[in-house]
């Protein structure tokens, strides 16, 4: 019962405090900063890379892109380097899920360490500042309703994986995730994502939908693959910072991985609209 408390208040801490920061942009900024060098020095620990330029290269990354108009007085500029920063961003998690199909290790020689700090961590956090940032006036919505289409989807896959779930989805990286678990969670995500429109005018109804099949997808790859950075390091959480829950990039795995797409997603439908 103690564990299961414990668990309980440093989960409510964790989702208290995101809910918070949607406040005002400058409270966002500052949450996911802190979120982003603690969870960096997390995937730091598990890739063995030593040393402060990962930290520097996320300071100045994060700073500029959520910062822009304050620092260059325009934003002119920051739409092609937003879409630079989207399409290397991809690109680089297109490996990683290419990776996570093969049974070799994910290779960690130096230069891929520092690809994979930025584009795979610093680049998330960036995201998703930038997704409750997208439109002219400050509007969290997105990122919030993203948050709860991951929570439902993890939350769903856990339940309906342990009480139903046979097959095996990974079994050599994550053996406790299912075929049934992820169908369940991506089912309810689409259920969820009903109820969200209902309570929000930014997004249809299919945008929402679509934007539920994107997270459920890309959030469960995401969490893979953590977990097998994981596996080749031996260890079964990234830290110790969320008691009961383990390290707090293990809680933002998915949402991180899923940054860029949300981010490619919404860009998409503003434009073709």
């Amino acid at each position: 019962m103690n564990e299961l408390l414990t668990r309980a208040i440093s989960g409510v801490v964790y989702i208290g405090l995101l809910i918070l920061s949607l406040y005002s942009p400058y409270t966002i900024s500052i949450l996911f900063f802190v979120f982003g060098l603690l969870s960096l020095s997390e995937f730091n620990r598990l890739i063995q890379l030593k040393g402060l330029v990962p930290y520097i290269i996320f300071s100045l990354l994060f700073l500029v892109f959520t910062n822009w108009e304050l620092l260059f007085n325009s934003s002119k500029g920051f739409e092609e380097a937003a879409q630079i920063l989207l399409v290397i961003t991809v690109f680089i998690k297109l490996f990683l899920i290419k990776d996570l199909f093969s049974e070799k290790t994910i290779p960690l020689f130096t230069s891929k360490r520092y690809l994979l700090t930025t584009f795979y961590i610093t680049s998330g956090f960036i995201f998703l500042v930038l997704v409750a940032k997208f439109y002219t006036e400050f509007n969290p919505v997105i990122l919030l309703g993203s948050f709860i289409l991951i929570w439902v989807n993890d939350s769903f896959a856990y339940l309906i994986g342990k009480n139903f779930g046979k097959q095996k989805l990974f079994p050599s990286i994550s053996p406790k995730k299912t075929v049934e678990g992820f169908l369940g969670g991506l089912f309810f995500s689409c259920i969820a994502s009903y109820f969200i429109t209902n309570f929000t005018d930014t997004l249809s109804f299919t945008s929402w939908l679509i934007l539920a099949i994107i997270i459920s997808v890309f959030g469960t790859l995401g969490d893979l693959i953590e977990s097998k950075f994981k596996r080749q390091a031996d260890v079964k959480d990234s830290g110790i910072i969320m008691p009961g829950h383990g390290g707090l990039l293990d809680r933002l795995d998915s949402i991180i991985f899923s940054a860029s797409f949300i981010y490619l997603f919404i860009r998409i439908v503003k434009y073709v609209s």
